[in-house]
Formats: structure tokens, C-alpha cells, sequence
């Protein structure tokens, strides 16, 4: 008979298999030696597996554990959602959106430390030419069935893998081991993964793609349903499409008074149009270099590290690290993300900042996004969630994207009421980020369902927002590379905000925000409704 904890396990199981690289990044063991299995019977049986996942989790009974059932039907949908967009046939890019992609950023961060991770890390080598040629054999398929990549981040991804094959350095030599190990990695790259990498980016050369000005999903078979299942995937909602466009454009507007107000302060003009040239164009806003931009990084993390016991009652024991994106990398990498720590303590919770054209980069979003990606957003809420040793592993690692984004979102506001920011500068930054996350659910959208062309996209962002183009263009490229993802941050953020307000409202002088915060991130990931109910829950329990 089934019960809550152990349906968790299985859909666990079912879900490192067909993402084995990400549970090597939580430290999962049992897939150290896997890739994923792209091949269309693989993709069946496994969206099979999910739905019946949720049947048996919907059949359990109310009183068995309800938060982690409500988890297990939320992520067996969320797998069955993401399986029937077939992704792997058109994204063909320059970031770990891609499988390519996701081998050489993902794979070289492996922690090797016993004779077990060294085979299990050489079986992963060895089984590369096999993914990459079930990949490319995918892109094929899908470019018959009218379902094709964007020709410029199909271009993107020729250079990127082109980038790879001139290295002098492979990354994939970056884990160490033994004598042994060593010789034998070294031989498995040259006569096996270079020549593989070599085969997909002939394989990639042959495709077409279709043009900038059709790049969303709508422009697909069936598109527009792939595209409504994603937005239901990442933000654990059922906001439509067009309800999240019109609450993108609400959010946007409502921000010119902030920006008139700091505006005023920082530039002495209220209007909004100015303050971005000013935000833009002020040569004193750009970093100098990469160094400097690592150091600011650094700094912001380290305050607020300082300042969270007074914001929440937990606290991680492990420091969050602080590293440029890999020079390779880096070209199609985002502006900064973080890299969660290996549960078994082989590999720290590290930030990573982009460093790539340094001096086109603006330094008034560094502590945003620092707090966002590092102290107390995404390494608190993750490092604390591993710590849930009492919890089905499930609930300490589930990816739920409105929830895991929209805590980070949160907590850029947060930092404001901690006091983190420096200057009224670094607050234009946050207001920076605001723009750019409401922005997200209007592109987003725009492009995926009401048929955006990128030039259009890239023009809203420059209308609405400070950021520079290198940053607006890599924006607008990561939605058409990944639809829907960008839809969670802001979701999350609003969701988390006004449970918020009405836990004040019901406790008043009772309400407590370290133990409020405390709730929100001591339960793992929670799909937005259940995060509801469980502070919900807490009110009662307080009142």
C-alpha cells in the first residue's frame, strides 16, 4: 500500500533519472554515473511513470503527511508538463539550457574524492558520444515535425561549441583523481567526447532554424499549449498567459514613482526616461574590472551574512562562495546563478558573477542580485532545505521554480529592510531588477504566446528598464531558450509578499518576521498554494 514517503522516493528516483547531472549537484547519491536518456520511449515511459505517480499520491489518504502529497502531485505534473513541451528537439543554444550546454557547465563541477566517484565520473564520459548523438538524432526529428530551433542561438550554440574544440583546456579534465583515473579520463576525451562534441556541431551546422522575428512557441505545432503547460510548471499556478502579460504591465508602471523618488536623489530628475539614460550612460556606474566587480560581490554577501540572525532564526553553517562564471562559459551565461552545495560537503554553495565584457556591466545591480543569488536568497533557502534531514528528500530538493525564484526576488526587497544596501545607487539597482523581473512576464509571455519578435522583446527592456544591451539581448535570448522559466521569479515574489501581509495583518504586534521567515523557507520547496496554507497554519497556531 502506498504511503507519502515512500511515492516521494519513487518520484525522487523517477526524476534524478531523467535529470541525473542535477542530482549529482545536490549530492544525491546512485546517479553519479548516469546522463539522461533522451530517446523518445525513454521520454514516454517516464511521463507514464509521472502520471501514475500523481494518481497514487491523489488516492492517499487526507491525514498521510497532505504538504508532501501536495509536493509529490505538484512535481509529477511538473515533470509531465515539461516532458510534453520535447524541448530537447529545438533548443539548440549557448548555455546550460542546452544538453550541450548543460554537459560542459555542469559535468566539470564534479567533486571527486573515492574509486567509486572516479568510474562513475568515467562512465559519464564514456556515455557522451551516446547522449549527444540521441540529442542531435532529436533535432533532427523535431526540424521535420516543424518544431525548430532559433537560427541565431542556433549560431550562438555553433560558436560556443566551436569555442570548446579550439580550448587548449578542456574542462571536462577539470576533476581530479588518481594515476589511473587521470590517464584514463584523459584518454576517454580525446578519442571520445572531443570527436562527439566534434560530430554534434556538424550534426547542429546542417539544421535551419526559424528567424528572430517568429521565436517563441506560438510560432510551433501546438506551441501555445506547450507554452501554458510550462507557465502552469514553473510558477505552480494556473495564471494564464495573457493574466500574467497584463500583471507584468501593472507591476511595471506602478514602479515610476520609485524611480522618480530615488531618481531625485541620486540625479536630481523625476523622470523616469532620464534617470535610465542617466543609469545607462554614467561612465562612474560601469565596473572598471573583473576583480572589482568579484570584490563588490564579496563585500555584499559578507554584510549580509552579518545582519541575518537578526531576520531569521536559522541560520546555514556553511558560507556561501563567491566566483567569477567560468571563462568559457561565460559569453552565454546569465549576469550571475547559483551552483547549490553537495549535500556531502565535497562542494561549497558558490555564486557566480558574471564577468564577461566587464566594463559594459553596470555596478548598481551587483547587491541585488547578490542577495537575490546568494545571502539570504537562494544558498539560505537551499542550504537550510538540506538540512531538513527529517523531511522525505523530495521535499528538500524539489524544484519548484515560483517558489525558488520568487523567495530570491523576495529577498532583494528584503535587503532593503535589513539595511543592506549601501547607497540609494545600489537601491536604483534593486528597482533595476524590478523592472527587468515585471519585464520578464511581459516578454515572456510576448514572445511565447502573443508571437513577439526578438526585436520587439529586446525594445520593450530598453524602454523599461536601465540594464545595458549586452544584458537586455542575453535576457531576451535566455526566455526564447528556456519558455516560461522567467515567469516564476516575479509569481513567487507576489505570492510570498502577500502571505506576508496577511500574516501581519491577523497577528499584529504577535507577528514575529524571523519566525515567519522561519516557516516560509523550513519546509523545503512548496508549491505556491501549499506555502499558503502552511502559513496559514502557522497564524492559527499563534494566534
Amino acid at each position: 500500500m502506498d504511503n507519502t514517503a515512500a511515492l516521494a522516493d519513487e518520484l525522487l528516483d523517477l526524476m534524478s533519472r531523467r535529470e541525473p547531472l542535477g542530482a549529482t549537484v545536490f549530492g544525491l547519491p546512485g546517479y553519479d554515473h548516469l546522463l539522461s536518456d533522451q530517446r523518445p520511449e525513454a521520454e514516454e515511459s517516464a511521463r507514464a511513470a509521472a502520471v501514475r505517480i500523481a494518481e497514487r499520491a491523489r488516492a492517499l489518504p487526507d491525514d498521510d503527511d497532505p504538504v508532501t502529497r501536495a509536493v509529490i502531485v505538484q512535481q509529477a505534473e511538473t515533470t509531465v508538463d515539461l516532458l510534453d513541451a520535447r524541448a530537447v528537439e529545438y533548443t539548440i543554444t549557448d548555455s546550460f539550457f542546452s544538453h550541450a550546454g548543460e554537459l560542459l557547465n555542469v559535468l566539470p563541477m564534479t567533486v571527486i574524492t573515492n574509486e567509486e566517484q572516479e568510474r562513475a565520473y568515467l562512465s559519464r564520459l564514456a556515455a557522451i558520444p551516446e547522449l549527444l548523438r540521441t540529442v542531435a538524432a532529436r533535432h533532427v526529428a523535431g526540424s521535420r515535425a516543424g518544431r525548430t530551433p532559433v537560427q541565431h542561438l542556433l549560431d550562438a550554440s555553433l560558436a560556443y561549441l566551436d569555442r570548446y574544440l579550439a580550448a587548449d583546456e578542456d574542462p571536462f579534465a577539470r576533476p581530479r583523481g588518481g594515476e589511473a583515473f587521470t590517464a584514463e579520463r584523459d584518454r576517454l576525451i580525446a578519442e571520445e567526447v572531443r570527436p562527439a562534441f566534434a560530430a554534434y556541431r556538424t550534426a547542429v551546422a546542417g539544421l535551419s532554424g526559424r528567424p528572430a522575428d517568429k521565436a517563441g512557441l506560438c510560432w510551433l505545432p501546438g506551441g501555445k499549449a506547450v507554452y501554458a503547460g510550462l507557465a502552469r510548471a514553473q510558477t505552480s499556478t494556473d495564471r494564464s498567459p495573457e493574466e500574467l502579460h497584463r500583471t507584468g504591465l501593472d507591476i511595471m508602471a506602478s514602479l515610476a514613482a520609485e524611480y522618480a523618488e530615488l531618481g531625485e536623489r541620486v540625479f536630481g530628475t523625476r523622470e523616469t526616461a532620464e534617470v535610465f539614460e542617466r543609469m545607462r550612460d554614467d561612465p562612474a556606474l560601469r565596473w572598471k574590472s573583473e576583480d572589482e566587480l568579484i570584490s563588490a560581490a564579496r563585500e555584499a554577501v559578507a554584510r549580509a551574512e552579518e545582519a541575518a540572525p537578526r531576520w531569521f532564526g536559522r541560520v546555514p553553517d556553511k558560507r556561501c562562495e563567491v566566483e567569477p562564471v567560468p571563462a568559457a562559459d561565460a559569453p552565454g551565461a546569465p549576469t550571475a546563478y547559483y551552483a547549490p552545495p553537495a549535500m556531502d560537503g565535497t562542494r561549497p554553495g558558490t555564486y557566480y558573477a558574471n564577468t564577461h565584457r566587464v566594463e559594459e556591466r553596470f555596478r548598481y545591480q551587483a547587491e541585488a542580485i547578490a542577495f537575490h543569488e546568494a545571502v539570504p536568497g537562494h544558498h539560505f533557502q537551499i542550504v537550510l532545505a538540506q538540512e531538513l534531514t527529517g523531511l522525505p528528500m523530495l521535499r528538500r530538493v524539489a524544484t519548484v521554480t515560483g517558489y525558488l525564484e520568487g523567495w530570491g526576488l523576495y529577498c532583494e526587497r528584503l535587503a532593503d529592510e535589513m539595511g543592506l544596501y549601501s547607497d540609494d545607487v545600489a537601491r536604483l539597482g534593486m528597482l533595476a531588477m524590478d523592472s527587468l523581473r515585471a519585464g520578464r512576464l511581459v516578454v515572456d509571455t510576448g514572445l511565447h504566446a502573443h508571437g513577439w519578435s526578438r526585436e520587439r522583446a529586446v525594445a520593450y527592456l530598453r524602454e523599461n528598464t536601465p540594464l545595458a544591451q549586452v544584458e537586455i539581448e542575453s535576457e531576451v535570448d535566455r526566455y526564447i531558450a528556456a519558455p516560461g522559466q522567467a515567469l516564476a521569479y516575479m509569481v513567487g515574489r507576489l505570492e510570498i509578499q502577500r502571505v506576508r501581509v496577511e500574516a501581519e495583518r491577523a497577528l499584529g504586534d504577535r507577528f514575529d518576521i524571523r519566525a515567519f521567515h522561519d516557516v516560509v523557507i523550513g519546509g523545503g520547496p512548496l508549491p505556491l498554494a501549499v506555502l499558503d496554507e502552511v502559513v496559514r497554519d502557522w497564524v492559527a497556531s499563534r494566534r
